[in-house]
């Protein structure tokens, strides 16, 4: 069975990068009806936080990437750490080093003088006829682990091809730390082998260490996971992606307005294709999805495609769903839909002209709150020729069956008696029962405002204008 996993450490929020491996790692099991694993690598003491976690776990949620296991901390796993690295040190593939922190920079500061790589030099590793000397006292050592000096690593990362790395280039990594916390390397080695990973999908920053965990996992004797390294997502600058490129936490889009579904097939896309297929749901996601296809070279984050296709799912939304969605926003604003038009029927009217959900609440406010036009948008929009038109439309507004088509149907014979073009009276209207300009089809917009409120916000207009 394929088992991949999505490995996050809490030191910060779920951002682009992270989604996109998550998503495609969970795609990955679940085309191949296998297991999709959380774990948080917690071992960074100094960084690590709860808020983080639960920052990754919200995102994780919203965006629906549902895991079979888990989620599994590493911090609750030092015991199994330290019994594995127990053996490698029974086995002698191990060793203590009791190096202090002075001593090693000094000794790469010297290495980069001479113009070599900096790297550890083995100063602690036992070797036949080598003595080493007493250890010092209090240094607290760390474990390292012993590198093969001859060779090579080869393997087919199902990305990139294939890679092979000199054993030479590769120096002895650490194990535990002094307080016997693990490093990234080892607890990812114990971890994916405890956990039958079969399918290692990760950031191409970590290509290097890749070669170092198969070696770790050769002395071990585990079975190798296949790998999979994804390019990284820069910047429309072609800078690697910051905060100023929209690299931002995942539920920060949650908080501007986006769907979830949106951000999924747009990150699907990111460095992937299917063709020229642009939208898709993520159940056809899942069937295409394979790593051939990813793309090796880097992706270009590109925050207006991300928008466009935001607009296309707010569009084809079900209605009854945006309305649920709408609401809290409006909630926030201290507005409440009791008394209004049904919200899901003005979502049926707004969407099309809107690009995310902020948009969409910002539009549909209009319908529940107190309207107060300004004076200047009035003076803009208000001819001389239309004010007796306004008065007409006021009188016959009252007894008129309130649905679109008559609402529709007067207008035009509003406009017509009076010789006005059609804008010329739907503006001024617009601004006194909406207090803004620019709505969706006017006849639309009363239909949903309603007689009572369309009639009370024209009698104050009229009134304040002097033409009640």
């Amino acid at each position: 069975m394929i088992r991949t996993r999505f490995a996050p450490s809490p030191t910060g929020y779920l951002h682009i990068g992270g989604a996109r491996t998550a998503l495609f790692s969970w795609a990955y099991a679940r085309k191949h009806g296998g297991r999709f694993v959380l774990r948080i690598e917690d071992t960074d003491l100094e960084r690590s936080t709860l808020v983080s976690e639960q920052a990754i776990l919200d995102g994780m949620a919203w965006l629906g990437l549902d895991y079979d296991e888990g989620p599994f901390y590493q911090m609750r796993r030092l015991e199994r750490y330290k019994q594995v690295a127990q053996r490698l040190i029974d086995e002698g593939k191990a060793y203590w080093c009791y190096a202090s922190r002075e001593e090693l920079d000094a000794m790469r500061e010297a290495q980069r003088t001479r113009g070599e790589k900096p790297r550890y030099d083995g100063r602690w590793r036992p070797e036949p006829g080598k003595t080493l000397p007493p250890p010092p006292q209090g240094v607290q050592p760390v474990l390292r682990f012993k590198n093969p000096h001859e060779g090579e690593v080869t393997f087919h990362d199902l990305i990139k091809g294939p890679i092979t790395v000199a054993n030479a280039e590769l120096d002895d990594l650490v194990l535990l730390r002094g307080d016997g916390v693990p490093t990234y390397n080892f607890g990812v080695v114990v971890d994916d082998w405890d956990m039958g990973i079969t399918h290692v999908i990760r950031g191409d920053d970590h290509v290097n260490n890749t070669p170092r965990q198969i070696n770790l996992l050769t002395a071990l004797g585990a079975p190798l996971a296949q790998y999979a390294h994804v390019p990284m997502i820069l910047g429309a600058d072609g800078e690697r992606l910051s905060k100023r490129h929209g690299a931002v936490s995942v539920m920060q889009y949650f908080e501007d307005g986006y769907l979830p579904e949106a951000l999924l097939n747009y990150l699907a896309r990111l460095g992937w294709s299917h063709g020229d297929v642009e939208i898709f749901s993520m159940e056809q996601f899942c069937a295409w999805f394979d790593l051939e296809h990813v793309s090796r070279s880097p992706a270009k984050f590109n925050p207006e495609k991300l928008l466009w296709l935001n607009q296309q799912y707010l569009k084809a939304a079900d209605d009854a769903r945006l309305a649920g969605l709408v609401e809290p926003r409006l909630a926030a604003q201290g507005l409440s839909v009791a008394g209004g038009p049904p919200l899901a029927a003005l979502m049926a009217l707004l969407k099309e002209r809107a690009s995310t959900l902020v948009e969409l609440a910002d539009a549909a406010s209009l319908f529940y709150r107190d309207i107060h036009p300004h004076g200047e948008a009035l003076a803009e929009h208000l001819s001389e020729e239309a004010k007796p038109a306004l008065v007409a439309l006021r009188e016959r507004l009252q007894a008129l069956p309130w649905e679109r088509a008559a609402l529709n149907e007067c207008l035009k014979a509003v406009t017509k008696e009076y010789g006005l073009k059609l804008p010329k009276l739907a503006m001024p209207l617009r601004v006194l029962v909406a207090g803004v300009p620019q709505t969706p089809a006017i006849d639309a917009t009363l239909e949903l405002l309603g007689r009572d409120k369309v009639l009370s916000r024209l009698d104050a207009g009229l009134a304040r204008l002097g033409l009640s």
